[in-house]
């Protein structure tokens, strides 16, 4: 079986009988983990090696790891900065905050690795803004040329270890005020200032190998009439022929209040795969994804088949490895150290 293009959740810590059927779907290509299918290190290995038996190419397991308010996984993973932490670190120390940068995003890598994760969504390449409270502190830093250098460095890291990284919210989600997950955010800026600003993060990671992509559930009406995960023009026109971007598109959530502008849906992930994205994501929502799997029982897109074949995580390590392993210890000193410096940030 190839990848299909869809990437569907669980409902909790162990496959029933209905998901192993719908994972057996031709139309099924992925699994998005979240804090309810975890109990233990043991038990997630154990659930991620029985969906990656099912098929051959095996499904792809993936999970948000941030850090931050962002991280699915927490007891007995190590606890991860929000990327705020490492731009204030940035700011003060640029070399430290690239070191730190990378030593973070391979630590995460590995520590997903013994369990058999494939990737995380991950880094967040929006700007910090004033105006998102839903992307705030999940940014690096205002300034597009730090989140650009932050997020290669950790980006480089998760490499060394074994794992792809999908950036996001492509073309930018920080200059909008409503949350994508409750309403449609509306970003009226004209297209000259997006590209010189909050584009530019996202063009350094094209032209770097970055694996993978996520467009935002953010109208850009002065741009184009559709939210740019349904939009041929930002999918398309931009990020791959302007751009260059040869990775994995892949939606954000089609269950997202703001992922209603495409209709029913079957409707929303017909729009989304024909604006360009190579895998669709439904979570939270069982009778969705049956409907999307319903409807693309035919599909098959080879161009994004194989470039989802380099989604797969490589190697793999034993938490003994890691613990052993000398950039563990240069992690820790750097979590240690952005801890310090967010005391004396509070006046702790």
């Amino acid at each position: 079986m190839t990848h299909g293009p869809l990437m569907l959740d669980l409902e909790g810590p162990v496959l029933t009988a209905e998901e192993r059927e719908l994972l057996l779907h031709p139309a099924t290509g992925g699994v998005i983990l979240f804090s309810r299918n975890y109990e233990a290190p043991e038990q997630l290995h154990g659930l991620i090696k029985e969906i990656h038996a099912l098929r051959s190419p095996s499904l792809l397991v993936a999970v948000d790891q941030e850090g931050g308010r962002v991280q699915r996984l927490r007891e007995g993973f190590t606890l991860l900065p929000a990327a705020s932490r490492l731009g204030a670190l940035y700011d003060s120390h640029p070399q430290k905050a690239l070191d730190a940068a990378h030593h973070i995003g391979w630590l995460m890598a590995a520590e997903l690795r013994t369990v058999g994760i494939d990737f995380s969504f991950a880094p967040v390449l929006d700007l910090q803004t004033a105006i998102s409270q839903v992307i705030g502190d999940r940014a690096f830093s205002a300034d597009p040329l730090i989140v650009g250098k932050l997020a290669f460095s950790w980006a480089a890291g998760a490499r060394e270890a074994g794992m792809p990284s999908v950036g996001k919210h492509f073309p930018g989600h920080g200059c909008v005020e409503a949350d994508s997950h409750y309403d449609l955010p509306v970003d009226t800026r004209r297209f000259s200032e997006i590209w010189d600003r909050d584009l530019r993060p996202f063009r350094h990671m094209a032209n770097n190998r970055m694996e993978g992509l996520m467009p935002a559930h953010v109208l850009y009406s002065a741009v184009d009439d559709v939210p740019a995960g349904y939009s041929p023009y930002w999918i398309q026109e931009v990020l791959r022929r302007r751009m260059g971007f040869d990775g994995v598109v892949f939606s954000d959530d089609l269950s997202m209040v703001a992922a209603n502008a495409a209709g029913s849906y079957a409707e929303r992930a017909a729009t989304a795969l024909q604006a360009g994205c190579d895998m669709i994501l439904v979570c939270n929502n069982p009778q969705g994804a049956r409907e999307v799997l319903d409807s693309l029982a035919d599909y098959c897109e080879p161009v994004s088949q194989a470039r989802l074949a380099r989604m797969h995580g490589k190697g793999h390590f034993t938490a003994k490895d890691i613990r052993e392993d000398p950039r563990w210890l240069r992690a820790m000193e750097y979590l240690n150290l952005l801890e310090a410096e967010a005391s004396l940030d509070l006046d702790l």
